[in-house]
This record gives structure tokens, C-alpha cells and sequence, in this order.
């Protein structure tokens, strides 16, 4: 469990450092212009514009990315200790291994995910990549942890089990929705469309799915900042709008249909609650023009809401399943 929170602080943060246009802060990988830390001595600071002379220092977000890479760092070292505690004693849970070997698996795999966010200049696909594997160990971090902690005697998975199947195309269609919004932060569509209900004033304004949707692109160009013009990246926020409606329609209606039943109701108010936060917040970001706590707010949100549909998952499974 301190390893899920860790990894829901390390979402929240490189969402910040993403939203603060820090993702090169610092050039290189595994260091910083070469250090350990970032250059913060003048000689440091010449010597590393004299090696990066593309992207001379500052300051301000090269320590972002740097704490962000540390935090990062200190949850690798967390899931090895989970597998060590997995395979020295043997678990109850007969998948406890496989799960924290899958685990291990996944964030060695992000940490490859974080060296070409930067050796690839921010390549959309690889950005959006990332914040997905940053929530899937978020994810397996939460379900090993419940997995691992016997349930209370009172229950037996029955009061949520009628409500598997959706809670499964539920977490289906949140998914597909992180995913869109991992591609519209990624390439710079925040704000494609500064009014809302409407988008550039109309209903629907000239848009572009075919050059907005390619996922493959140039490789060594500099995505900081998107390459796409207006009419592709409008394509790619209203895709995320549309999703965001359907994806309120369907948690709703389970939202509502767990709210019905005083057994349930607990998990139909928290995934409320959290659904309502997070509509709120998307509508904030493009009202107040995407201020840095909202935006960063809006993708801890989503990561939450990511959690209360796994705690509905693993409360709907059997008690000895």
C-alpha cells in the first residue's frame, strides 16, 4: 500500500512536470546535463549549455524533473522489496508472486518509457504510454495490495457480485478514456478548444481524425510543445469530450444502480463523488484556461477514479476467489 501511494504521488507529479512543460528539463537520462542532481553552480550551469547548447539550463525545470525521476526511482526499489518479501515467505495468495513478478516486470519497462520520453523529445505515443503504465502499476499495486489482506467476515462478494460484468465495461470504457486523455495531454490539445460547451464557438468545428489519430510519427523531431495544426488537435479534444460523455453515462448508470441498494451504497457514492470531481475539473481546465493545480488535480483525479473502479472489481469477486 505505501508503494500505491507512492506511485499515485509519482502520476500526480509528472503530470505536474508534463503541465509545467518540464518534461525536458533536463535533457539527458538517467542524470541531468550529465549530474546527478541538476547544475545549479555557475560553472555548472556554462559547462552544461556548453554541452547542450540546444537546450541551454533552467533551473526551474530541471528540479521538477529530477524529483520526479527520484520518486520514480524509489518506487522501483519498492516493488523489488514486494517481490523479496514475495518469494522469501510463501504468500496465501497462490498469485501474490506471479503479480509482483508482473509488477516488477512493468515498472522496469516505464523506466524504459522514461529514458525515451526524453531521448525521443517527447514522442507522443511514448508520452502517453507512460502515464498508462504509471496508472496499470498504480493499478496492480492497489489489487496486490487488497489480494493480500484477508476480507472482513462479513463479507462474501456477494452484494457487489451482480455487478461484475459492469463494473468490467465500466473500467473498459474509463480506460479508453485515460487513454484519450493521455493523447490530448501529450499532444498539446488541452486547449484546442477554449469554450465549452462549444468548441471554437460551434458545435462542431472543422477537424481533423485522420493527421490527429496517427500514432506513429517522426522519429528525433522536438514534440515539446505539439506539432499538429489546429484542426488535428481539435479532432483529438472533442474525441476526448465525446469520451468523457459516454464515460459519465456508464459510470453514472452504475454509480446510480449501487447507489439503489444500502449494501452497495458506499461504492456507488464514492465513484459519485470521484466521476462529478473529475467532469467538474476537465470543465475548469478548459473555462480557466488549464491552471497548472487544476490540470495536475484533473489527472490525480482520474488515477482515483481509476482506483474506486479496481476496489469495485475486487470487491465483486467471491471471498476465496
Amino acid at each position: 500500500m505505501i508503494a500505491a501511494i507512492v506511485a499515485f504521488v509519482v502520476i500526480v507529479l509528472g503530470a505536474y512536470v508534463r503541465l509545467s512543460h518540464a518534461g525536458l528539463g533536463c535533457p539527458d537520462w538517467p542524470g541531468c546535463y550529465g549530474q546527478l542532481t541538476w547544475p545549479t553552480e555557475v560553472q555548472e550551469i556554462r559547462e552544461a549549455n556548453e554541452a547542450f547548447p540546444e537546450r541551454p539550463v533552467e533551473a526551474g525545470k530541471a528540479w521538477k524533473e529530477m524529483v520526479h525521476r527520484y520518486l520514480a526511482g524509489a518506487l522501483v526499489l519498492l516493488v523489488v522489496f514486494i517481490n523479496y518479501l514475495a518469494w522469501k515467505h510463501k504468500p496465501a495468495d497462490r498469485s501474490a508472486r506471479p503479480l509482483a513478478a508482473a509488477l516488477l516486470a512493468l515498472i522496469l519497462f516505464q523506466a524504459v518509457l522514461g529514458m525515451w520520453t526524453v531521448t525521443l523529445k517527447l514522442f507522443p505515443l511514448v508520452v502517453m504510454g507512460h502515464l498508462l503504465g504509471g496508472l496499470a502499476t498504480f493499478s496492480l499495486l492497489l489489487w496486490l495490495a487488497w489480494r493480500s489482506r484477508p476480507m472482513a467476515g462479513d463479507h462474501d462478494g456477494m452484494a457487489y457480485a451482480p455487478y461484475k460484468t459492469a463494473v468490467l465495461t465500466g473500467l473498459a470504457v474509463l480506460l479508453l478514456q485515460l487513454a484519450l486523455g493521455g493523447w490530448t495531454s501529450a499532444n498539446y490539445s488541452a486547449l484546442a478548444c477554449p469554450d465549452f460547451p462549444t468548441c471554437q464557438g460551434q458545435w462542431w468545428p472543422d477537424s481533423n481524425f485522420r493527421d490527429g489519430f496517427v500514432l506513429w510519427r517522426e522519429i528525433g523531431v522536438d514534440y515539446e510543445g505539439g506539432v499538429l495544426d489546429l484542426p488535428s488537435r481539435v479532432a483529438i479534444h472533442m474525441a476526448h469530450r465525446i469520451g468523457a460523455l459516454v464515460t459519465f453515462i456508464v459510470l453514472g448508470a452504475l454509480s446510480l444502480a449501487l447507489l439503489a441498494r444500502r449494501q452497495t451504497r458506499t461504492g456507488g457514492a464514492l465513484l459519485g463523488a470521484l466521476l462529478l470531481a473529475q467532469v467538474t475539473l476537465g470543465v475548469m481546465n478548459v473555462w480557466l484556461f488549464l491552471p497548472l493545480p487544476n490540470a495536475a488535480a484533473h489527472n490525480g483525479t482520474g488515477a482515483l477514479l481509476l482506483a474506486a473502479m479496481v476496489w469495485l472489481l475486487h470487491r465483486s469477486r467471491p471471498r476465496f476467489a
